[in-house]
């Protein structure tokens, strides 16, 4: 069952209907009068989704970091530009994918910055990782 039908199907079950909404990307607003006490007997389902987002953040990094560890390998790009312009791109993809394309409130999730470093120092070594072994495979004298 999809989150947001669950959350109505509780929320509209046997509940007073009043000011409080839920709107959590939904075709329909979600309207609860107890959203104070639906949390605290369900919190796992706000954590979980919380953590769901995180691991999207995490994966598509790991995923731009393989692919630019690729370009850049293939591409006999070297030292501090390569490094730099894969921070730009890294941060900048994924700035632009949960501020304008999943439009997330970023204060649920700590703030722009917690969202931007979330599991950039693992990508990272990734891309170092694919970037040497391309590079050197391809280039070595």
């Amino acid at each position: 069952m999809n989150l947001c039908k669950f959350l109505d199907t509780v929320c509209r079950g046997n509940l007073p209907v009043d000011e409080y909404r839920i709107l959590y990307k939904c075709d329909y607003d979600i309207t609860c009068s107890s959203l104070k006490q639906f949390t605290y007997f369900y919190p796992f389902l706000l954590l979980t989704l919380q953590d769901e987002f995180l691991d999207v953040i995490y994966w598509i990094r790991q995923i731009i970091a393989l692919i630019l560890g690729v370009i850049w390998g293939v591409a006999p790009l070297k030292g501090f530009l390569g490094i730099a312009i894969f921070c730009v791109i890294n941060a900048g993809v994924l700035y632009v994918y949960f501020s304008s394309f999943q439009q997330v409130d970023e204060e649920e999730y700590g703030g722009t910055w917690e969202l931007t470093k979330e599991g950039f120092m693992t990508s990272f070594a990734l891309f170092l990782v694919v970037w040497i072994i391309f590079y050197t495979a391809l280039h070595h004298d």
